[in-house]
């Protein structure tokens, strides 16, 4: 059986160059359609994109969202996504640090203070590991990268289907109360692809939760993910599983839409998000700020920091050309522009 490293390294590899996007289904961002301001009294210049986000300034609202930690790769990636997000103004969330505790031999590839001193941050634990850890030992870990924030992921989708992965998924919530009441940074929690439900945004907002990363269905399947490992690994039950749930999921924008309604002070939209339009139509539906994961991985891996530089600039132009052609000065009145949900999407919508 693999171990962590091993894992990552299969993780990089599988997300990079094969196809681990959902078969046919989409994050249903498509379904929203904004309103087109031919009027907009404004120029162009003095489009606002940017946000607050604990305590710091964004340029754009947008997350390089968390990927990847425990290896010599991941070290090169980390440190190169994490100097175009200090650069480009944006936050920069590392990897699982479950490698990290496990192995202390790995925290290099986590710590990214010195080539972003001033960006946001955002540490990540699995729930799982959350609970079996003192809050002592899980504060360890967001000080020696110096985070913000700490993401607090679920994933029991992608463990099912993962060879050995975690099957008992009891006292999650507990552990995240206990986190957010006395870790003393603020914890965002975030499913790996499947999204959130209302009902769940509800149970979190009831111990405390104010931050949430939907992380919907529609981009890249980790249970698609762990399928193909399993087909490596020759488990026929694992990949048979895994084929099976291999769309399952929220798609980002109801998920986005369900979570809004709840009511948190920030809500990531990420989960095949791909482009400034999609941030800005996430943003429409209650976002406060879009994360990318797997195409600036695929951006850094092609052509180093220039690539992810270059599809920065892409998704800049996209939104702020959203933002002027809906008269949005800002994030905050994009949330409010008009915009006319049609298709599938509609039907996730929550009922008044």
């Amino acid at each position: 059986m693999a171990d962590i490293g091993s894992r990552k390294i299969d993780h990089i590899a599988l997300c990079a160059t094969e196809d681990v996007g959902f078969r046919g289904a989409s994050t249903l961002l498509e379904c929203v359609r904004l309103v087109h301001d031919a009027l907009p009294d404004l120029h162009a210049d003095h489009i606002d994109p940017s946000i607050r986000l604990f305590g710091k300034k964004l340029t754009l609202p947008l997350c390089i969202a968390s990927m990847t930690g425990g290896t010599e790769e991941a070290t090169r990636i980390n440190r190169d996504l994490a100097a175009v997000a200090e650069a480009r103004g944006l936050a920069f969330g590392v990897g699982s640090q479950r490698a990290m505790h496990v192995r202390p031999e790995t925290s290099a590839s986590y710590r990214v203070r010195d080539v972003a001193p001033t960006t946001v941050i955002l540490g990540n634990v699995g729930v799982v590991q959350a609970r079996s850890m003192s809050t002592d030992d899980v504060k360890k870990l967001v000080d020696a990268i110096g985070a913000d924030a700490l993401c607090v992921h679920l994933n029991p989708a992608m463990e099912l289907v993962q060879p050995g992965g975690d099957r008992d998924f009891t006292g999650g919530l507990g552990a995240i109360e206990r986190l957010v009441k006395h870790l003393g940074v603020p914890i965002i929690v975030k499913e790996t692809g499947c999204g959130i439900s209302d009902a769940v945004a509800k149970r979190l907002k009831n111990v405390g939760v104010e931050h949430l990363d939907v992380s919907g269905a529609g981009g890249t399947s980790w249970v698609g993910v762990e399928t193909k490992r399993a087909e490596a690994e020759h488990d026929d039950a694992a990949k048979k599983l895994g084929d099976a749930f291999w769309n399952w999921g929220i798609p980002t924008a109801a998920s986005v839409a369900m979570v809004a309604a709840v009511g948190f002070e920030t809500i990531f939209a990420t989960g095949g998000v791909k482009s400034g339009l999609d941030i800005a139509r996430a943003i429409a539906l209650g976002a406060s700020a879009g994360g990318i994961a797997r195409p600036m991985l695929q951006a850094v891996r092609e052509n180093g920091e220039r690539g992810a530089h270059a599809f920065v600039d892409t998704l800049s132009a996209e939104l702020r050309a959203a933002m002027l052609l809906t008269g949005s000065q800002t994030t905050v009145a994009l949330r409010h522009a008009e915009k006319v949900v049609v298709g599938e999407l509609a039907l996730w919508l929550p009922r008044s």
